[in-house]
């Protein structure tokens, strides 16, 4: 029991608090550390009984010898200290932020007497001003060579610089005219200084107030019949725009903002961060996080936030002056505190609520969610990692072999009505979409009771003498998988026995708490969070519930149809601009006859008998 740890202080012992605590192994290493409102009561809640807690929090505390708190003064100093000491020590179980690129940046050593331009991946030049991360590194170049064409600073190395210097011959980059030629004085020191500093300016605003400036000065080079420089204003502004056209527009007021979207299970997490500047985005960055101990989407922002702009962080020089974040975390005004001391000015820390900072956040969702979806299926498609989580269910659930077919079942349904079950198939580990079937129940109980019937319908044909060998149907699977808990097993179970089959195994995964239920057993098995064993089940139970629902959807969508196709006057296609019009049978159900005369080739006599008859068939 976890109240029988050793180390465990007394609650009278533990003060009330904020402070900052780390749990430590028997060598004195830093397992973990958190931050508390209330130190008594965050520590207490990893002492409850250890059947109660969290798998990862279990081994987390079973592992630790000790644990050692500090009291600070506020939630801000608690959220300072908790960063610098995860930062110092790496615990094992905090999050961790998994992200094998180095980015590419662009540099400008504005603090040299003739600043250079160049690509680079290092953050820690003295004196430089970096622009970036680009996500891609043809981006950059591209990028580069585009604004050389306007702002010709010197883009080469020093021992370049230096040879062109000391031979007074300056390379191809000055002949091409993409190098003003500091090193053979064709322009001053001066003037070079100041076409780095556009070229800063340019990046910095992004936006077409130099496309301007230079239109301006074209056309009034044009007017006083200086023709040779208007068309090298005009070649760049073209170079300008060119550039500009690589930045998509999302926001029309200028804004600076770094937009976060998360998408999460109860293992792990994908973010995506699109960085908005001068309402242009600049770039978008991806990251994944294995949840190692159970975390809310508030704090995963508390800690991803850490991640980007703490000290050392990718962007710890560069917070903008929004933060929109999917969920406020409890401390959020101690976070935004944090960040304007970082800034040197105000940082506006909120959830985007609507327009196109909504629209965007949705889309940084999107991304987020197909970044996970990825992740989960490499992870069960890559060989090595099918191979152990085969051999680790094997183990787990005590098969005489590794379950090289697995079938999960689910049943999807609206408010009780079109019921449909699926059934999803994976060989050695990985989907057979050919052997996906679909079951429609007339009529159901419960779900329980709509697994039963699923069942007894699927293992007929496993029964002696049922052959099917040219659809694969017939094929006995290593293991039964059902989305649900021990109800749902138990009603699994019950369907092999009626139909005699005694040597088949059958599970349940219940989402919550991703627990494995067996028949007629009252405690779960509880594989470790972040095995391959796990992420594969996972990944069947998900795929199973993905086929019901949309099979489920197409079915209601083929009622619907079938009862519009029925009215006088609505052909195919008029049936087809009603559904996409409405999307679902339901919002067709409850619109006004005025809606639905709106509809291309529906008028208001045709839209009263639809209203009609949708009516009629409700009642």
């Amino acid at each position: 029991m976890a109240n029988d740890l050793s180390f465990r202080p007394k609650s009278s012992e533990i003060p009330t608090n904020p402070g900052v605590y780390r749990f430590l192994d028997e060598n004195g290493r830093v397992l973990y550390v958190g931050k508390a409102k209330n130190l008594r009561a965050r520590l207490t809640s990893y002492f409850a009984p250890i059947n109660t807690l969290q798998e990862k929090t279990r081994r987390m505390v079973s592992s630790a010898r000790d644990v050692n708190w500090t009291i600070v003064k506020t939630e801000f100093e608690a959220l300072q200290l908790e960063f610098t000491w995860i930062k110092e020590f790496n615990p094992p179980f905090n999050v961790r932020f998994k992200d094998d690129k180095s980015y590419p940046y662009l540099a400008i050593t504005m603090a040299d007497k003739t600043p250079r331009v160049f690509i680079t991946r290092n953050r820690e030049i003295k004196g430089a001003k970096y622009f970036g991360p680009y996500t891609q590194a043809w981006a950059i170049r591209d990028t580069l060579d585009s604004l050389l064409k306007v702002y010709p600073i010197r883009s080469c190395s020093s021992g370049v610089f230096n040879t062109a210097k000391s031979t007074n011959r300056p390379c191809l980059l000055a002949d091409i005219g993409k190098c003003s030629a500091p090193c053979v004085s064709r322009v001053t020191p001066d003037k070079h200084k100041e076409l780095a500093k556009g070229f800063t300016d340019f990046l910095q605003s992004g936006d077409e107030t130099h496309v301007e400036s230079l239109r301006s000065r074209m056309l009034k080079a044009s007017d006083e019949s200086n023709f040779e420089l208007a068309a090298k204003l005009r070649d760049n502004i073209y170079a300008l725009e060119t550039v500009l056209e690589k930045s998509t527009v999302v926001f029309t007021d200028q804004t600076d903002a770094d937009l976060f979207g998360i998408a999460d299970d109860e293992l792990a997490a994908a973010v995506s961060l699109f960085r908005v500047r001068g309402g242009r985005i600049r770039g978008v960055m991806g990251w994944v996080v294995d949840k190692e101990l159970e975390r809310d989407q508030s704090e995963l922002v508390e800690y991803l936030l850490q991640n980007v702009y703490g000290k050392d962080a990718t962007f710890a020089s560069d917070v903008p002056r929004e933060v929109l974040v999917p969920l406020l975390p409890a401390d959020s005004g101690a976070l935004g505190q944090w960040l304007s001391e970082i800034r040197g000015s105000k940082v506006d820390l909120r959830i985007p609520q609507r327009g196109d900072k909504r629209a965007l956040a949705e889309t940084a969702y999107t991304n987020a969610k197909h970044a996970l979806g990825l992740y989960k299926m490499r992870r069960t498609a890559d060989f090595s990692a099918r191979t152990e989580a085969l051999t680790e269910l094997q183990k787990a659930l005590n098969l005489k072999t590794a379950p090289l077919r697995i079938e999960c079942f689910d049943v999807s349904h609206l408010g009780g009505t079109g019921i449909v079950s699926s059934m999803v198939v994976f060989e050695d580990g990985l989907p057979k979409k050919n052997l996906y079937r679909k079951f429609n129940i007339e009529s159901s109980s419960d779900d329980t009771d709509s697994l039963y019937q699923t069942l007894s319908r699927r293992l007929k044909y496993l029964v002696a003498g049922v052959e099917d060998n040219e659809n694969r149907f017939s094929y006995r699977p290593g293991l039964l998988v059902v989305d649900g808990g021990q109800p749902q097993v138990n009603a699994a179970a019950r369907a092999l026995a009626d139909r005699g089959i005694e040597d088949l195994a059958v599970i349940g995964l219940a989402k919550r708490l991703e627990e494995i239920w067996l028949p007629n057993n009252s405690f779960p098995v509880i594989l470790p969070r972040g095995s391959e064993s796990l992420f594969l089940l996972q990944r069947i139970r998900d795929e199973a519930h993905r086929f019901a629902i949309t099979a489920q959807r197409k079915q209601r969508k083929s009622t619907i149809a079938t009862e519009l196709g029925a009215i006088e006057g609505l052909g195919e296609k008029r049936v087809s601009a009603l559904l996409r019009r409405f999307g679902s049978a339901k919002r067709l159900r409850v619109a006004s006859v005025d809606e639905i005369a709106e509809v291309a080739g529906i008028g208001p006599v045709l839209a009263a008998s639809i209203a009609e008859t949708l009516a009629s068939s409700d009642s």
